[in-house]
């Protein structure tokens, strides 16, 4: 991911219906069996960065910083995949980014622009070793870097629903920069604001290169920003791009971003 700044100057053109589980206690690392789809649970950064987690459940109705929105078996293709072989990874990647959307009610744009995200989870090694193949989504409250979660509300299906979020659950920085800045919720002070994505290429496509990436993530951008703002003469524009890695699992947008308190 890379990120980049822009500032055009006066007239110059540049630049996650199921109902939370009431159940308690922790699970089996060993056990075959899939977990329990629409669990609450407390986890923070550390645990999404693991292949399993077997972290006791908690009351939906209590705090809890994540929520299993979609559990499954994997494909019988990979029935006799290794435990790391990296399809099982793009197929998880794929199954549980669109049934983030579907469980938000988020678009692609929404998606990529709140504070909201997934971690994926495998059964563990010993769980593998025994025949245990099922992935496990959970909607968590924070992003990959996050340094630890916000709480979740009893439920997050349909949050975002209604097309306007709540300022809460969306992505803002409070700083002269984007890049390397952590990420805030737009309901605190701010001075930038995720506002749109942009598409760089369509389902299919070769990865173009990391140039002609960036380059079209800038351009688009800039003209997308100028709309939103309702194209002033002098505006502040940032964009995130992506690189081939995330090319590779089926990202085509990047993220655009608008200097603006509000």
């Amino acid at each position: 991911m890379a990120e980049r700044l822009l500032t055009v100057p006066l007239l110059t053109l540049l630049l996650l219906a199921t109902a939370c589980s009431q159940d308690t206690g922790a699970e089996d690392a060993t056990s075959v069996a899939a977990p329990e789809l629409g669990a609450c649970r407390l986890l923070a950064p550390d645990d999404v960065a693991a292949s399993a987690n077997s972290a006791p459940t908690v009351d939906c109705a209590e705090d809890h910083t994540a929520e299993t929105y979609a559990v499954g078996p994997l494909p019988s293709e990979l029935d006799d995949a290794a435990y790391d072989d990296p399809d099982i990874g793009a197929f998880a990647y794929q199954t549980c980014t669109r049934a983030f959307m579907n469980f938000l009610g988020a678009d692609e744009s929404l998606a990529m622009r709140t504070l909201l995200s997934w971690a994926w989870f495998r059964p563990s090694e010993e769980a593998w070793d025994n025949g245990a193949r099922w992935y496990r989504c959970d909607l968590v409250g924070g992003t990959e870097e996050a340094t630890e979660f916000v709480t979740l509300p009893e439920t997050a299906e349909g949050l975002m629903s209604s097309g306007v979020p709540d300022d809460q659950w969306m992505s803002c920085v409070d700083g002269e920069a984007v890049p390397g800045a952590p990420r805030i919720p737009c309901s605190e002070d701010h001075t930038w604001r995720a506002v749109t994505t942009i598409k760089v290429g369509a389902e299919g496509d070769p990865y173009p290169g990391d140039r002609l990436v960036e380059v079209t993530s800038r351009d688009y951008c800039d003209d997308s920003v100028s709309a939103w703002l309702g194209y002033p003469l002098q505006y502040k524009f940032a964009y995130t791009w992506f690189h081939e890695a995330e090319w590779k699992t089926g990202n085509r947008r990047s993220i655009c971003w608008a200097w603006t308190t509000t």
